[in-house]
């Protein structure tokens, strides 16, 4: 009988375990990143759901009721903290990361907690013009498609209007410009389908599953980040689950075939976690590449080997790969990126293999450091057709590119705090470089050897390494309860040029009271002139030359001045004015429009830009509002506005319009959640999104001299000077949640219409060399996206 009432008590629990679910995480003190053992964490409106962190600062809530939640997080001498909209279902243990800040005044008793919301950075030292963003919203917002660079494109001072491609332009800025870090480590495009220099392509190669919250910061970043003047995607990969296997399937149009596992890993409270992707969507016709099938996979990981006596030990890693095949038979007049005289092939790789290990000294000092090997890799290929259908047709080699990039990376950094009041961190960053780079083309070359067609000239050719050195130092000081000040000094030495800059960054936040904020901004940031035009040949008497490689850092100047308040209960809204000031930008030796802040939009590269002088100047200034309502009462809304003006100069001293001037920008996105069957423990979900956006600014096409050359030329004098309509995109989204009442599991379900309206947003007008005519392209019109997701 013993037995029987045993085995009952025993079903009774499991069942009840499977009906809800787990909250796992961990408390750290946010200066030092220090674990607090003893913090109390209550579940709210939950009878007797309080536990305490461990040793480790580690706690966990069984028995939690499924659905949104809750927790309370409170330490003796540090500011309570309330984590809103937790998301608990049957399928997947939910672990969070909390960081508690300690009081100014040991004597202080703090009586309105801190929300640990998105408001503020991870990173403690990034005080203006920084977004955190999360896992949830990738998955959540309409028109995603699963990549966190279309997530940011919501954000203020982002435009993306460009549905062929996920380059993100920051505040006017080329995407050229733009930083990408995992784990700490600069990387290069993490995209499908990516070109040499650029930093956007049609199809991410991060696979959200894997990603924990991270960083986008948009002007005047910390003294860590180098190497980049317009923004940085900080990126940090999770930990899996440290005592249980979970499991992950699914499909969908933009993702593709997907899995996910992590658990445990050996005895010291280590962990795994693997994700892969294989993609569907150009056999769905969803990819925006007309008849050609685009080829691409991707897999990443996260091993962490918990504690031991000489630190924590982590490996990690991403690998993707892509390829595309446009035949000139199969292409349509009004194909993005294919022509009927042309067969072109396109492949892309790209990977980090990464090495991290974190010791801490003491409760306040710890040193990390990170070690990796990263590659990419881009061949392109492309036959033209001459005399297309006649007899005389002839299929010639065109273009033949052949670029690989690898580095090895080392990082290390001090992070110490020297009382409540102080932090320092301070570090090192060392990239070493070696390319293989080549471009032969007779695209806009002559016929010196008479044969009747463009020589197949030698653009670039470069082999060799070159080495990025970038030390810093910064600190957080808190000057008084109200007044925060970060400071610090960032360098840079490029061994291509022998250049050694210093970099000043500093910011500071008043809180005028417990709802309102005042932040000021100021850095100083340098990059190198992008790859394929620094190592551009020019032939000097019969022989190439490399007549860029003496190009100067391009500088830029960031001031910003933002306003935060608290509007209502989980209401906030963001005022931020800027101005971006740049010059030694890369333009002629003689009176032209070009300037290489123009360069970056697209797959490619000028190839006919040599003998550059680091005369140019460019201005981006604007005002950008963020009104935002913090998941709670089961719907969430987020609106942002960006007014802006992007100029440049080229050498002929000409204030124009920069490609990237859209001159406003406006997202307003909502969601909506229904609780659904008989305990309200699934959920059915609608999300909307409303984008609009000024055209793009281009140069107009000479149709005349098209004409006679055979291949398009612009009107270079009138560069930039007009402007495609205005961008405009309605995307929808529906979700099922359902979460097993017996077991471990949980569905979920999603359809999204994209371009609902099915707008005829304009990709580009270009000169047709087989029409003879400038003919519009449009972007992808309407499409409709799915997906199921099985967590187990």
């Amino acid at each position: 009988m013993k037995t029987v009432l045993s085995s009952i008590l025993l079903l009774l629990t499991l069942i009840s375990f499977g009906q809800n679910g787990v909250i796992k995480g961990k408390i750290t003190d946010k200066q030092s990143e220090t674990p607090l053992p003893g913090a109390i964490i209550t579940l709210e409106n939950v009878v007797n759901a309080e536990t305490t962190s461990d040793a480790d600062g580690n706690f966990q809530i069984n028995n939690v009721p499924l659905g949104r939640q809750l927790i309370t997080v409170r330490y003796i001498g540090y500011m309570p903290v309330t984590v809103p909209n937790i998301e608990v279902t049957s399928g997947k243990e939910v672990f969070l990361t909390i960081v508690l800040t300690e009081n100014f005044n040991a004597l202080d008793e703090v009586v309105i907690k801190a929300e640990a919301g998105k408001v503020k950075a991870i990173n403690k030292m990034a005080a203006v013009s920084a977004r955190q963003f999360s896992l949830e919203e990738v998955n959540r917002y309409a028109g995603g498609r699963s990549d966190v660079a279309r997530l940011v494109a919501n954000f203020a001072g982002v435009s993306t209007a460009n549905d062929s491609r996920n380059d993100i332009v920051v505040r006017g800025n080329s995407p050229a410009g733009m930083l990408w870090r995992i784990e700490g480590i600069p990387v290069p495009s993490p995209n499908h389908f990516a070109t040499l220099g650029t930093t956007g392509s049609p199809v991410s190669a991060l696979n959200p599953n894997l990603l924990a919250n991270s960083d986008f910061l948009t002007s005047a970043f910390p003294a860590e980040y180098g190497n980049a003047i317009s923004g940085v995607f900080d990126l940090n990969f999770r930990k899996g689950n440290t005592e249980k296997y979970e499991f992950m399937v699914g499909v969908g149009a933009y993702p593709g075939a997907e899995f996910m596992a992590e658990g445990p890993l050996g005895k010291k409270g280590g962990s795994f976690v693997v994700a892969g992707r294989y993609g569907i969507a150009g056999y769905l016709g969803g990819a925006g590449t007309g008849t050609a099938i685009p080829n691409y996979n991707d897999i990443a990981f996260n091993a962490d080997f918990g504690k031991t006596k000489w630190g924590t030990f982590a490996v990690y890693g991403i690998a993707g790969i892509s390829n595309i095949e446009f035949l000139g038979k199969d292409a349509e007049e009004d194909d993005l990126f294919s022509a009927k005289d042309a067969n072109q092939e396109l492949r892309s790789d790209f990977g980090v293999l990464g090495v991290s290990h974190k010791l801490f000294f003491n409760q306040k000092t710890f040193i990390k450091t990170n070690l990796s090997v990263t590659g990419s890799s881009n061949k392109y290929d492309e036959e033209r057709i001459y005399n297309l259908d006649t007899p005389t047709e002839t299929t010639i080699p065109f273009t033949a590119s052949d670029n690989t990039e690898n580095r090895v990376t080392f990082s290390s950094y001090l992070n110490s705090k020297i009382n409540k009041k102080i932090t320092l961190k301070s570090g090192v960053l060392l990239e070493r470089f070696a390319i293989d780079y080549s471009l032969n083309d007779r695209d806009r070359q002559e016929d010196a050897d008479g044969d009747g067609y463009p020589d197949f000239n030698s653009i670039y050719n470069t082999e060799g390494n070159y080495t990025v050195f970038q030390p810093y130092t910064q600190g957080q000081f808190r000057l008084t309860e109200t007044l925060v000040l970060n400071a610090g000094l960032h360098g840079q030495l490029f061994s291509v040029t022998n250049e050694f800059v210093l970099e000043p960054r500093t910011s500071l936040t008043y809180s005028i009271n417990a709802k309102n904020s005042i932040n000021l901004g100021y850095g100083i940031h340098h990059q190198n002139v992008p790859a394929p035009i620094l190592f551009q040949n020019e032939n000097v008497n019969g022989s190439l030359v490399q007549t860029n490689r003496h190009l100067d850092l391009v500088r830029s100047q960031h001031f910003v001045m933002g306003y935060d308040i608290k509007l209502a209960d989980k209401w906030r809204g963001k005022l931020e004015v800027y101005y971006q000031y740049i010059d030694k930008a890369a333009v002629e030796n003689f009176d032209s429009s070009y300037s290489s802040l123009t360069e970056g939009s697209d797959f490619g590269y000028s190839t006919d830009k040599t003998s550059l002088v680091s005369k140019g100047r460019g201005v981006n200034q604007g005002i950008e509002l963020t009104l935002e309502k913090f998941f709670s009462k089961g719907y969430h809304a987020l609106f942002t506005t960006s007014l802006f003006q992007s100029k440049y100069e080229g050498s002929d001293g000409v204030e124009r319009n920069s490609p990237f001037n859209n001159q406003y920008v406006i997202n307003a996105l909502g969601g909506k959640e229904f609780k659904m069957g008989k305990r309200k423990k699934n959920t059915f979900s609608l999300d909307g999104k409303v984008t609009a956006a000024g055209g793009r600014f281009y140069t107009p096409v000479d149709l005349a001299a098209s004409q006679a050359a055979g291949y398009e030329i612009k009107e270079n004098d009138k560069a930039f000077s007009l402007q495609y309509d205005p961008y405009f995109r309605l995307d929808l989204r529906m979700g099922f949640k359902f979460n097993s009442s017996k077991k471990k599991q949980s569905h979920l379900l999603y359809l999204e219409l994209q371009n609902v309206t099915d707008n005829n947003n304009i990709f580009i007008n270009r000169y047709n060399r087989l029409t003879n005519q400038v003919n519009r392209i449009d972007q992808i019109g309407f499409f409709p996206d799915f997906g199921y997701k099985f967590q187990f």
